[in-house]
């Protein structure tokens, strides 16, 4: 569905008069899933079929990367997420050229990766609220394998411009060393580089804590479904990740490839059952999967919901009475990129919660422990930054009220907002368009599912 939005855009309450929610809700592809296997198809050397391929702006943006590098991407007439990707018939990737990255990681993290195997320099830019996100680790990684960077603005951000080093320097045994504390991303970028290395990489993480764990086992995964070996080494009693060994091989992904449903996505559809009461089913949710999204339902039990997976049918059901119990202390380092919506269902619990593992979300598309933060209080809410998480003091829902909520160009702000105007009166979101990044038409997706379609 395509339509004008305003901005703010009124978030809609769940209608008391229609009863409890009753829906069945469809969730696009994976943004994680669709952006590596665009990568992985690039690195090979037949064409892949992609179906169920996320079309939003992060995945519009890897497109016409790959595209720029000289990459082949073409759109199925009669089935938007079906794209046949076809690399380089020289299976070297074009220089000379500027990457468009916006605000997406995954382009800005991965994409070098393919920069390191072009036939020249490439010029990366972005957002200007890209400009504050970390690229230096993976860039001195980069660095190690031989390329050249240079700054054209703040060293260790957006933009730059990547030298390849020559192809006969694209070889040997090589051992990389770079702290990945700040975005998995780095780890998941350097491992892509590697799967195309001509002799044996290592890669070792040198900070003490690493975030989600759950992308890089993705990538991991991923990088061997084509074909490819990732050794990983653990060290020590906490279990830390230390060095991961990536043998030479040659990457292909499989010539049909299809595309887990964004089970990240599916959360703040999944959590509005348990704000407005009722239920709420997502079909096709895999019986394991590698993405960080397939804790949800573990989470939504500790805050109260009940929550069933069907194997047969594969739809997930979740159930809520509205009423939403406090999680003491919960680890979401595994799966930070769910805080956010999780942080909805926490301000509005009946008792404390504290959120752990998540310092490394200071560095996604907003600061989102500070913008949490502050946009929580503006409500009425109440809430405290720590060290490396947010701790929610509960407050009565009659104490919290509507206001205009910033989104800070980020969309699980937005998704966030939109929770909360579920049960509080006057809630304005700003900007909700940008949750295009991920979900192309969430405004259309989440009235339907009030039963509002026509009061959007």
């Amino acid at each position: 569905m395509t339509t004008a939005l305003s901005d703010p855009w009124p978030a809609p309450l769940a209608s008391t008069s229609r009863g409890p929610l009753d829906a069945l809700v469809s969730i696009p592809g994976s943004k994680s899933l669709s952006n590596r296997y665009l990568i992985l198809a690039a690195l090979g050397s037949q064409s892949v079929v992609l179906e169920g391929l996320l079309r939003s702006r992060d995945t519009e943006l890897m497109m016409a990367a790959l595209r720029t590098l000289g990459v082949r991407c073409e759109v199925d007439a009669r089935e938007e997420t079906t794209v046949t990707v076809t690399p380089p018939e020289s299976g070297r990737f074009t220089g000379n050229v500027r990457v468009d990255c916006g605000l997406a990681g995954t382009v800005m993290r991965f994409v070098p990766a393919l920069a390191l195997y072009a036939d020249g320099p490439v010029t990366f830019d972005g957002d200007a609220q890209a400009y504050h996100r970390p690229m230096a680790p993976l860039l001195d990684g980069l660095v190690q394998l031989g390329a050249r960077v240079d700054w054209l603005g703040e060293e260790g951000f957006l933009p730059f411009v990547l030298t390849p080093p020559e192809p006969d320097e694209l070889s040997g045994e090589r051992h990389v060393r770079v702290d990945a504390s700040s975005s998995s991303q780095f780890i998941s970028g350097l491992l892509l580089a590697a799967s195309r290395w001509s002799h044996l990489l290592r890669l070792t993480h040198t900070g003490e804590t690493l975030p989600s764990m759950p992308h890089i086992r993705m990538t991991m995964a991923d990088i061997q479904s084509a074909g490819g070996q990732v050794d990983l080494d653990m060290t020590g009693d906490t279990g830390q990740p230390a060095t991961w060994s990536v043998p030479s091989s040659f990457v292909q992904l499989p010539s049909h490839v299809l595309v887990e449903p964004d089970l990240s996505n599916a959360a703040p559809f999944a959590c509005a059952a348990l704000i407005a009461g009722g239920t709420v089913r997502i079909p096709l949710w895999p019986s394991t999967s590698t993405q960080p999204g397939a804790l949800l339902p573990d989470y939504l039990r500790a805050f109260g919901a009940e929550v069933s997976l069907d194997e047969d049918t594969h739809i997930l059901t979740v159930q809520g009475t509205g009423h939403i119990r406090g999680v003491g202390q919960l680890d979401l380092g595994p799966a930070g990129e769910i805080a956010p919506t999780l942080a909805a269902l926490a301000t509005l619990a009946d008792s404390d919660s504290t959120f752990t593992g998540i310092a490394h979300l200071r560095g996604h598309e907003t600061d989102r422990l500070a913008a949490l933060s502050t946009e929580i209080r503006r409500i009425g809410g109440s809430v405290e930054e720590t060290a490396d998480g947010l701790h929610f003091h509960a407050v009565s829902r009659d104490q919290l009220h509507g206001a205009v909520m910033e989104t800070y160009a980020d969309h699980r702000m937005a998704t966030f907002a939109a929770l909360l105007g579920l049960v509080i009166p006057g809630i304005d979101v700003v900007n909700v368009a940008t949750t295009k990044k991920t979900i192309p038409d969430f405004v259309g997706m989440w009235t339907a599912m009030l039963g509002q379609e026509n009061e959007a």
